[in-house]
């Protein structure tokens, strides 16, 4: 019986989040694309964002607030972004079926801080909660799964 206690206490403790993807890239319900960059801002320092994706060899930039540069014509219009609580920035670019490259590397910078993943089009995933979780906690959940099933915690 110790035994058990003390594996589920150790399990538990495996369970604290640890470091969460830095960026993602879903699809709403309204087929707009969604990327949330969570890149921990610097302290005593005005922020910067800058999203954008690459496809081959051409990097498009989709928004941005750094002095200096500019959104591509295509995505001025198209594309807004808000800051995330606790932090970070989330990109939402409206229409984009019609614009969405086959493999494309999604890149956002915050500060200077750069993040990228690469995503296929037809892999692209919903932003349902549920589907984010399974997404992000998958590592986690089959090993619970089954040490909760052999030790009946």
């Amino acid at each position: 019986m110790v035994t058990v206690l003390f594996l589920c206490g150790a399990l538990g403790a495996l369970l604290i989040p640890g470091r969460s993807e830095l960026i993602s890239v879903c699809y709403e319900e309204d087929e707009d694309l969604r990327v949330d960059c969570r890149i921990e801002p610097k302290s005593n320092k005005i922020n910067s964002f800058q999203f954008s994706w690459s496809s081959g060899t051409k990097q498009s930039v989709i928004n941005t607030n750094v002095s200096g540069a500019a959104a591509e014509a295509q995505f001025r219009d198209k594309s807004e972004v808000v800051e995330l609580d606790p932090h970070g920035y989330r990109m939402t670019l409206k229409d984009f079926k019609n614009t969405l490259p086959h493999n494309t590397t999604y890149i956002c910078d915050v500060s200077g801080q750069i993040e990228s993943i690469i995503v296929e089009k037809e892999k692209l995933e919903p932003c349902s909660a549920v589907s984010l979780f399974l997404k992000n906690s998958w590592s986690w959940i089959a090993p619970l799964l089954i040490f909760l099933y052999y030790t009946h915690c």
